[in-house]
């Protein structure tokens, strides 16, 4: 196999294995708190967290997934030089790890904190255009799912403006910012079908400010 090929076999595999790290699981464990799997949309990622062990857990928890997401990146970049192809795969396979880790049954979080951390490495001014789109719905609706949904959907138009000023930009970050917005939609698949039934549970906000998680 070219020296290069399997190069990056292995960094994507090790991006894979770093976004499939567990934060949810991990930060139940370290706590003593209930399994964040075990209540909600039974996911391992930060909203759950925050419901079932407070807000200090849930930083940590989006803490980490943001890490899962900037380091293979950042890797991927030291060790090819630069190679923007080499760095949008290994970021899939971090948010790829991130929504089925290896580690808890192929069964984990939906990627969004993985896969805003790998384009605040990639393009993080798309990420601050996109941002305002996941509060706002939010606030509006109580619907985290929703504001996942349309804050990864406005990562490519973000994009695309960034394209308009900045025309070097490299055509795999571009294309990444919609593949890696369709890997969150396909892992929010069940939440889809609760919006569209009007079954999705809303987000208390109140947990941000503090509340008791029941």
């Amino acid at each position: 196999m070219d020296p290069a090929i399997l190069r990056l076999v292995v960094l994507m595999l090790a991006s894979y294995l770093i976004g499939s790290i567990p934060m949810g699981v991990l930060a139940a464990r370290f706590s003593g708190g209930p399994d964040p799997r075990t209540i909600g949309s039974g996911r391992t990622g930060g909203t759950n967290t925050l419901r079932a062990l407070g807000r200090k857990w849930a930083v940590v928890v989006v803490t980490g997934d943001l890490l899962k997401g900037i380091i293979p990146v950042l890797l991927a970049r030291a060790v090819t030089g630069g190679d923007p192809l080499a760095e949008v795969l290994c970021g899939g396979a971090a948010v790829a790890g991130a929504i089925w880790s290896v580690f808890v049954g192929f069964r984990s979080g939906r990627g969004v904190g993985t896969g805003v951390g790998t384009m605040l490495v990639i393009q993080p001014v798309a990420v601050l255009l996109a941002t305002p789109v996941f509060v706002v719905v939010i606030l509006l609706t109580h619907y985290v799912s929703l504001g996942s949904l349309l804050g990864s959907a406005a990562m490519f138009p973000a994009m695309l403006l960034v394209l308009m000023v900045v025309p070097v930009t490299p055509l795999p970050y571009v294309l990444y910012s919609a593949v890696g917005a369709a890997l969150i939609w396909l892992a929010h698949a069940d939440n889809i079908d609760r919006l569209l039934h009007g079954t999705e549970r809303k987000f208390d906000l109140g947990l941000l400010a503090g509340k008791r998680p029941s």
